[in-house]
């Protein structure tokens, strides 16, 4: 699977105002990050997509095992 944010797999957004939208577009170009943003005055704010790019989750660590 691509990396959140790029051409293949970019970042998808909703806001409420066009001015937000320009904000969120300025933010993610300053972070090269590629993304789609839904312009809805309807419905809630939605910038998971964003914040996953910018703090993508590291690797899955077991617990370490002791040796016999």
């Amino acid at each position: 699977m691509t990396r959140l944010g790029t051409r293949k797999h970019p970042a998808i957004v909703r806001v409420q105002t066009a001015q937000r939208a320009e904000q969120v577009v300025a933010l993610c170009n300053q972070h090269a990050i590629e993304c789609i943003v839904g312009v809805e005055p309807d419905q809630t704010e939605d910038l998971t997509d964003i914040e996953r790019a910018l703090n993508p989750p590291g690797p899955v660590r077991g617990r370490a095992q002791a040796w016999p």
